[in-house]
């Protein structure tokens, strides 16, 4: 992937990860359409970056979804990168709630959503000298998080499809990156994750995507210092180790 001169797709834009990368993409030399469910947090951006571009998208809606890349190719028809960053995520009682609809709700918006927001566009990008699908997973795909049980198992479907993603389109012009977010500074799980000290800080995490982006690895994986234990612990012999300090770490 290039790191200038792209026009680039952000789902999630408007806060967290995505804001930070729609941010520094822009200051690089890109394009940046941001996308969000809510139109002020949006403008709030836009406001603040006004190289940037917003635009409303409800990534559960799979009619929104077809009107939506029909509407951005139309208005960006250079639009050479996706990054399918929005995401929830949320707590479960597994052994307590019989309500699935949380559950449900995150495997749309997390599964579903790139999903489909891929399957849309792909035939645009295809078109495309050189074109990019980012999709974020999480550090949680590799090593889940006990409490947070349908998130992390939505984010190891990501990298799967990432994997199989990569392989079927190798012998095309669309380059599949997977981007693994440690625990980051954001709110993605309340006000008080943004100052977590056990968390890594947002401006870091991006400082060092953005270098790795630069050169992006055979791998197609973008994982940071901080990602690696996790991504990695099954062949360094920790993965229960961690599972188990990760548990400690929600219950405390």
């Amino acid at each position: 992937m290039k790191t200038n001169g792209n026009t680039i797709l952000i789902t999630g834009g408007s806060s967290g990860i995505g804001r930070g990368l729609a941010e520094a993409l822009a200051k690089a030399g890109n394009q940046v359409i941001i996308t969000g469910r809510r139109q002020a947090p949006l403008d709030e951006v836009v406001r603040a970056n006004p190289g940037i571009s917003a635009l409303q998208l409800d990534v559960d809606s799979p009619e929104s979804i077809r009107q939506f890349a029909a509407t951005v190719i139309a208005r960006f028809p250079a639009l050479n990168v996706l990054v399918n960053n929005a995401g929830i995520m949320k707590a479960e009682a597994l052994g307590q709630d019989t309500d699935t609809s949380v559950a449900e709700a995150i495997i749309t918006t997390n599964v579903l959503g790139p999903v489909r927001l891929t399957a849309a566009l792909m035939p645009h990008l295809k078109t495309q000298p050189q074109a990019t699908v980012m999709n974020v997973s999480s550090a949680a795909a590799f090593v889940p998080l006990a409490f947070t049980p349908t998130y992390s198992a939505t984010k190891a479907f990501v990298h799967s499809y990432s994997l199989s993603l990569r392989k079927q389109l190798e012998r095309t012009n669309v380059q599949v990156l997977e981007l693994v977010p440690p625990y980051v500074q954001t709110e993605l799980m309340g006000s008080q994750q943004a100052t977590d000290p056990r968390a890594m800080p947002l401006s870091d995490f991006i400082s060092e995507v953005m270098t790795i982006l630069a050169n992006p690895p055979v791998s197609g994986e973008i994982i940071v210092e901080n990602s690696k234990p996790a991504r990695f612990a099954e062949q360094s012999g920790i993965f229960d180790q961690l599972f188990e300090m990760f548990s400690a770490m929600a219950e405390g």
